[in-house]
Parts: C-alpha cells; structure tokens; sequence
C-alpha cells in the first residue's frame, strides 16, 4: 500500500524566488522517489510564481486558520506523515493532527531556526556582540516547543544541530540533519559552462522580502564604489523578487549599481556572471544564493555568516573575509585573477561532491522514517517533555482556535 505525505506549508513554494521553495521541492522529490502520494496544503493565497504542484501529481488543497473544517479533511486524508513547513505551521494545525490522527508521525522542517535568526538581527541592529540571552526570545520559546511536540525535526545546518543539542540540551534522537540536497555534480558538467573569459559583472541576488538580503544589498552599497574604482569596466547586477521602492531607489547606472529585480533564470544569470558578492551580515540556516552558484561555476566572496556550516575543513568557492576592507580587496582579485578564479569554482565542484550530493543523505532518511513510524510508541515515551508541551498546547491552542472560530462565525 502506498505512503501518504501531507505537507502544510506556510506558503505555495516559489523555488525560482526563495531557498525555502528550493529545499521544500528537493523534500517533494525525495518522498516521490520512495513512492510516496503527497498533498500539499496551504492556507496562503497563490502568486504569480507559485509552484505547479498538481503538474508534479501532487494533490493541493487552500485551507483555513481556525477551522474545524480542517479537521474532516485530514482525518479523510489519513496521512502516514505530516510535514509542517516552519514551527508556525505546526502551532496552527499540530493539535488537530495529534487529535484526529494520533499515529500519524509528524515531522517539522526548520528551513532555519527562527530564533538564532532573530537574535542575530537583534545584534547587528544594537552593533552589540551576541549574547546568551538574546536568544531566550518568545520566538525561541515557541519554536523549541514545536521542535520538541514533533517526531522529527529536519535542520539544514551542522551549527544549528550543535547548537540545539550542546547549548539547548536537545535530544538528538528528535532531530534530524538534512541539509540542501543536490542532484551529483562533476567537473565535466562545469567545464561546459562560459569560462573565466567568456563571463562579466559581479551578481548579488536575493528575495527583498527577506531582511538579511536587503541588509544584504546596503552592505553592498557601502562596499561597490571601492571595487568600481579599480575595475571601472564592471557592474555590480542586483536580482531577487519582490524589489521594494526603496531597493530600486539604490539603482545607479553611472556608478554601475544595477537593480535587476526577479532573475527570470538564474542559470543564465549565475552562468554569465564572474563573480557573485555576498557580505552577508546575519542571518541562519543554509545560504541557497551560494549553493546555487557552486552549481553553476560561479564563485563568490562571502562573509563567515554567508559561509556557516557550508564547507567544513574544505576549501571555499571564492573567499570568507571578516572586513570590508577584505572583502574588497578579495572580489577584486577574484574578478582579476583567472587562476584563483578557475581554482575556487574547483573547490565549489568538490563541496557539492562531498557534502551536498544527495546520495549522501537520502537513503539513511528514508530508513530513519521507516523506524520511527515502526517504533512511534517508544520514541514518543523517551520524548517526554514533548508530551508534556504536547499536553499543555493542546488544550491552550485549541481553546484559543476554537474561540477565534466562534468569534468568526459570530461576526
């Protein structure tokens, strides 16, 4: 008999728009790979750029915040799993999936954890140093409850499962790495692609609704007239959807700071591009813009934030600098230098190869799904404190969802 997935996602996944719609399809294809039938529900309005999931077989339904009528539908759908797309999504509709199908083993996928993010914004903001307690926000008390009422939590990077189980104490038992997952990658498939000659410009790229990529692109401002000065042939091209009014205010032909705006393919625009510049200046998780160009040759200088848990011992795809002062220095050698050029997309092959590849990961995946749903009981005993949350939430959440519900219908 067939397994059933039903994802609940926090919004339709846009992969030629967010790292999160990249990585949300790359988990689609690995369940459809192991046969799996998924549905994927969402009660998020569609755009233009949404995904067409029903293309791909996938079963799509819109559903409502605090509606019971979510309730008849998951119990018809039955699911074997649950994946929630982000702790909020779990928060929203994790009690009625423990109500109505209490077997059905439940899975939340960070994308990153929310509240490093946070805390690190709350840091670079204040230009203050990162303190244990700024990250004992309300953002962190809710994501941990979630992490600890699912199953299994997924997270993407190598630092953030260090931190969950060193500094938080978190079982590593309930959590799960699983970072990017490519499709393998050789040096033949690089070799095809414009060489050092052949490409132009330096890129930046990233959806403006994300605010590490607009403190992104005002890092870039304050850097570019530097790096213009000794290569005034080159541009610097910004991409990423949804430019907001004051990005494109940013636009200056005469310096050569270009705001593109919506990459229509970024295969084109990686594959054409020298160099890609991302000072970076906080953020968590995986950086997909910097996986995106080790797959398409292009190499990068970064920040030590960029780069986190991406390469560990092995050699980056471009430069890691600390300064701006380095970072200028760096994309300008990058941009001149062919050898240090050809060798960093070298190392971005090998990146992919070692720690990326999706052989990696997939299988092992797949079995520690498989002897979660058999044993479900017994990891849920040893994951105590997660019944106890899973208690409390249950009864606090669904009273204040079933007041909301009343209040609508009232109104």
């Amino acid at each position: 008999m067939q397994n059933h997935l039903v994802i609940i996602g926090a919004v339709w996944p846009e992969p030629n728009s967010t790292a999160a719609g990249s990585r949300m399809l790359q988990l689609i294809t690995l369940f459809q790979k192991q046969n799996y039938s998924i549905t994927f529900l969402s009660s998020a309005g569609k755009s233009d750029y949404s995904f067409d999931l029903e293309s791909q077989n996938i079963k799509i339904h819109s559903i409502q915040l605090n509606d019971s009528s979510f309730d008849e539908l998951i119990t018809n759908l039955n699911p074997d799993i649950v994946l929630f797309d982000r702790f909020m999504m779990e928060e929203q509709y994790g009690w009625r999936i423990a109500e109505n199908c209490p077997n059905t083993l439940r899975i939340l996928d960070t994308e990153d954890l929310h509240f490093l993010r946070k805390a690190r914004e709350t840091a670079f903001k204040q230009k203050k140093e990162l303190l244990f307690e700024d990250y004992i926000s309300d953002v962190f008390k809710r994501e941990l409850a979630a992490i600890y009422r699912c199953d299994l939590s997924l997270i993407v990077s190598e630092f953030e499962m260090q931190l969950l189980t060193e500094t938080f104490k978190v079982d590593s038992s309930i959590l799960y790495y699983l970072p990017f997952l490519v499709a393998p990658i050789s040096e033949e498939t690089i070799n095809v692609l414009p060489d050092f000659k052949q490409r132009n410009h330096f890129i930046s790229i990233g959806n403006f609704l994300h605010e590490p990529n607009w403190q992104t692109v005002l890092q870039l401002k304050k850097v570019w007239k530097s790096i213009k000065k000794e290569l005034p042939e080159a541009e610097l091209h910004v991409y990423g959807a949804y430019v907001s009014e004051k990005a494109k205010q940013l636009h200056n032909e005469k310096e050569g700071f270009i705001i593109k705006g919506r990459a229509e393919n970024v295969a084109d625009v990686f594959t054409n591009a020298k160099v890609l510049l991302a000072p970076i200046p906080y953020g968590a998780g995986l950086k997909g813009k910097l996986l995106e160009s080790m797959q398409f040759g292009l190499p990068n200088v970064t920040t030590p934030m960029g780069a986190e848990a991406m390469h560990g011992n092995q050699d980056w795809n471009g430069f890691i600098t600390n300064t701006d002062e380095d970072f200028i220095t760096k994309a300008i050698t990058l941009y001149k230098d062919e050898n240090r050029w050809s060798q960093a997309q070298q190392n971005g092959v090998g990146l992919l190869q070692q720690r990326f590849d999706k052989k990696l990961f997939e299988n092992d995946f797949i079995n520690n799904i498989a002897l979660l749903q058999t044993d479900l009981k017994v990891h849920r005993n040893k994951n105590f404190i997660g019944q106890i949350f899973q208690h409390q939430t249950l009864q606090s959440t669904k009273f204040m969802s079933r007041w909301i519900e009343l209040k609508n219908k009232n109104n």
